[in-house]
């Protein structure tokens, strides 16, 4: 059940502050637009988190290889993804960055948002970077939509993760 604190902390946040993309002293990297700090409860898989006040948050602008849909094998280099998303992510303590041009929620109830680590690392574009997901645009141009870009294609022109031919060359389904 999606609690809607997440959603209301962004608002409350974003009306204080006026949306301004400037650092705050938690973090010099993480914009003081993101909420937080939010707990991990788990990791889903590589694109999807739950957190310990019962929001799901699907990760914006990315895709990694499936490993939990019933409804599909897994795919090539899923665990390794939802591997690499436990390292980045358990047992810490995230920030969340809502943007208004993907909505709040997708058609499963999931909060849609960035995820910034405490030390500013960007969850979901070091996802891309890595080798682990693709970039992805479901509708809409987003936020960080060309640095997600730059990190995928920075990714496979380095053979990179999910882009290596020893493992999927990019394709995994």
């Amino acid at each position: 059940m999606i609690t809607g604190r997440v959603l209301v902390a962004a608002a409350l946040l974003l009306a204080a502050c006026g949306g301004d993309d400037g650092p705050v002293s938690r973090a010099e990297s993480v914009p003081s637009r993101a909420t937080g700090p939010y707990d991990v409860e788990r990791v889903v898989d590589g694109d999807t988190v739950r957190l310990t006040n019962g929001d799901s948050v699907r990760l914006i602008g990315i895709d990694t290889p499936e490993t939990v849909d019933p409804r599909q094998p897994v795919q090539c280099f899923g665990e390794e993804a939802s591997e690499y998303a436990h390292e980045l992510l358990d047992g810490e303590s995230v920030y969340l960055e809502l943007d208004p041009t993907q909505g709040e929620l997708d058609r499963y109830g999931r909060v849609l948002a960035y995820v910034w680590l405490p030390d500013g690392r960007h969850v979901n574009e070091e996802m891309v970077a890595q080798g682990y997901a693709h970039e992805y645009t479901y509708e809409l141009p987003y936020r960080y939509q060309d640095e997600f870009q730059a990190a995928e294609a920075d990714a496979r022109a380095a053979d990179r993760g999910l882009w290596s031919p020893d493992t999927c060359a990019g394709v995994t389904s």
